[in-house]
């Protein structure tokens, strides 16, 4: 990636001396206490995840842990299970059965909680509607709801009967829902009339309406009614049928498809640097081993636990976070449908009072909006019932972690930073919460039974470089589906097979610490410096005034990339010249001259989607004076519009 020099350079950007060790208290009672688990994972990874798979429920054992021919892998070969039987069946033995599943508070205030007994009775109807319409075993079934319960639900009856669903994000656009439909080959679209958004409606059904227009494998359009009259949805009743109308007379009886350990689960769609949207396919058996491991010791999950991660089923982290690591475990999960600022900035806290959640995960992105949005909004409520917080999506800059750790935490909660990707299936690298002294901004260190390095282009070993993954893990994706030249092309042709590559940059500092720098589109390189965009970010976010940043570097002729950064001031803060002097003069401060960046633009808002991402891409578009690229998934597209204007007329400073 970068000559010893270079990598010395980029291994000196950022220092975190600040570090957090779990109390005796937590640790004496945590999941994981022994640091032998670590030693024990690595002499024999395909053991440690065998005893793991081994609390499953299956129907017949496997013959074989791992059959490894890269770049494919199969977990549990000839082992038989069913996800559904294993996230509700087997708890209705016990004492779970009448236990909250899942607690689901709605954005007007709505609320249903639904024990085991109760979720097991739906996904066993909805199940029987989805066979009453035509599913069969290995038939692909599209959903696009809204954050309400039944997006589980239909996700459990999918796999009850051995369909694979591909869920597409209810704040994605007619094209993108048509685009992911027809390359799944989807037979079943579900979906709801419209869902709740800072007091307007979502028409999910209008947009799902016009997607499937063009979509020639859809037969039914399953509606859920979720908002009423106010949606206002047309109904076709050759095509759409209700689901209350449906689940009315559907049997509660529905057996459990046994499958195959290798049987498609399901196919989830991520944007690639470039090109179409990739279907990343995950198998059955491995992927929920990964999922209810993950969930058991990196969040470190009791049965006492209400347990809140603040995703959308739309996304990979919904999948594994909400849905099947935490019901694979017995757990209770809340569901909450609308943003964290309605009717006020204080609902996020206001549901954990509300529901004493004891777990709480979210991103990096929200952090940083609560950080601008001030203390006093945490500090009307009672967080007391929380125990241990997590983060995902993205690295987080240690001021954001720092603000977690006191005004979430309390200054008394673990924090687990945790580093992963849709292709992953879930968390490889993060804390154990009760082992691991964690450093702000720091994932820390692979997970027990997953392998990772930093690599330089040749694949040698480096301090500072790409991030690979150097063995096959249970969670990992199998192929992208119809196209699996491009999964060959983009995780494993570049070091020959060998190992896969994340597309993220990494370093590890003197302790041995992995510090994720974000994807390597996202490093850039200023007169042969190569310079993290994260670290920039994170030094600019440490200004008193600063509420958030996101930073790209844009051509420049003699530099080869300059810095550019867009920052949006805290509340109180008025913007002026002196202060963007002050804010570049910060990073050099933070970082070295070398990170100055060239301009910064105030902006009162960056451009989001609505998972709360920002848009790099589209800020590299606006600086270097590019027709702007697609804008369907931002929040509010009218942002980058504005952005562009100021740029073309820019007064540096």
């Amino acid at each position: 990636m970068t000559g010893p020099d270079k990598q010395a350079e980029l291994q000196a950007l950022l220092t975190e001396d600040r570090s957090f060790a779990p109390s005796a208290a937590f640790t004496e009672q945590a999941n994981a206490r022994d640091p032998k688990i670590y030693a024990d994972a690595a002499k024999d990874p395909e053991g440690f995840w065998a005893k793991e798979a081994a609390d499953l429920l299956w129907r017949k054992p496997w013959t074989q842990v791992l059959d490894w021919k890269p770049p494919h892998a199969k977990w549990f070969v000839g082992g038989q299970l069913n996800v559904s039987e294993n996230c509700l069946d087997r708890h209705l033995t016990t004492w779970r059965r009448t236990k909250a599943a899942l607690i689901f508070e709605g954005e007007p205030g709505d609320q249903r909680v639904l024990t085991y007994q109760d979720l097991h009775r739906e996904v066993c109807q909805f199940a029987n509607v989805l066979k009453s319409l035509g599913v069969r075993k290995g038939d692909r079934i599209n959903i696009y709801l809204p954050m309400i319960p039944e997006a589980a639900v239909a996700m459990l009856a999918c796999t009850r009967i051995g369909a694979v669903h591909s869920v597409v994000f209810g704040g994605f656009s007619a094209e993108a829902l048509r685009e992911r439909i027809n390359d799944a080959k989807a037979k079943i679209l579900i979906t709801a009339d419209g869902g709740w958004r800072r007091g307007g409606v979502v028409p999910l059904k209008q947009v799902a309406d016009e997607a499937v227009k063009d979509c020639p494998t859809i037969e039914k359009t399953v509606v859920v009614r979720r908002v009423g009259d106010k949606a206002q949805v047309a109904f076709d009743p050759a095509r759409d049928v209700w689901y209350h109308e449906a689940m009315a007379t559907a049997s509660a009886v529905c057996p459990a498809e046994p499958m195959d350990a290798e049987d498609m689960l399901f196919v989830l769609y991520t944007s690639g640097s470039t090109g179409k949207p990739k279907g990343i396919v995950h198998t059955t058996g491995g992927y929920l081993t990964h999922a209810a491991t993950t969930v058991k010791y990196v969040f470190d999950l009791k049965d006492t636990d209400v347990y809140w991660c603040t995703a959308d089923v739309g996304w990979v982290t919904g999948h594994t976070y909400i849905v099947y690591g935490p019901l694979a475990n017995g757990a209770t999960a809340l569901m909450y449908e609308g943003t964290p600022d309605y009717p006020d900035k204080d609902r996020f806290w206001r549901v954990i009072e509300k529901h004493k959640v004891n777990i709480f995960y979210t991103a990096p992105t929200a952090i940083r909006t609560f950080m601008r949005w001030g203390e006093e909004f945490p500090k009307r409520c009672d967080l007391s019932s929380l125990r241990l917080l997590g983060t995902v999506g993205e690295p987080i800059n240690p001021e954001a972690w720092i603000w977690y750790h006191e005004f979430i935490g309390r200054k008394r909660v673990p924090i687990v930073d945790t580093w992963w990707q849709t292709e992953t299936g879930g968390i490889l690298i993060s804390p154990l919460p009760g082992l691991t002294k964690t450093k702000p901004g720091s994932a820390t260190m692979a997970l027990p039974g997953i392998s990772v390095d930093i690599v330089n282009d040749e694949g040698q070993p480096v301090d500072a470089g790409y991030l690979v993954l150097t063995k096959p893990w249970p969670g990992m994706l199998r192929t992208i589906l119809n196209n699996d030249d491009r999964y060959r092309a983009q995780y494993w042709e570049k070091y020959n097979l060998k190992y896969y590559f994340t597309g993220d940059g990494a370093k590890r500092d003197k302790d041995g610490y992995l510090w994720l720098l974000g994807r390597v589109d996202d490093v850039m390189n200023v007169s042969g410096h190569r310079i993290s965009t994260m670290e920039v970010e994170s030094a600019l976010v440490d200004h008193h005034s600063v509420a958030e940043a996101a930073v790209i570097g844009r051509t420049h002729e003699v530099k080869g990339q300059a810095v550019s950064a867009f920052v949006t001031l805290k509340a109180s803060v008025r913007g002026d010249e002196a202060l963007i002097k002050e804010l570049k003069q910060h990073v050099v401060g933070k970082i070295g001259a070398l990170a100055r960046p060239e301009e910064i633009f105030l902006t009162a808002e960056l451009p989001k989607t609505r998972s709360g991402k920002i848009m790099r891409r589209l800020l590299r578009d606006v600086a270097e004076g590019r027709v702007l690229g697609d804008t369907t998934t931002l929040a509010d597209p009218a942002v980058v519009a504005k952005l562009k204007t100021q740029y073309e007329g820019k007064d540096e400073g």
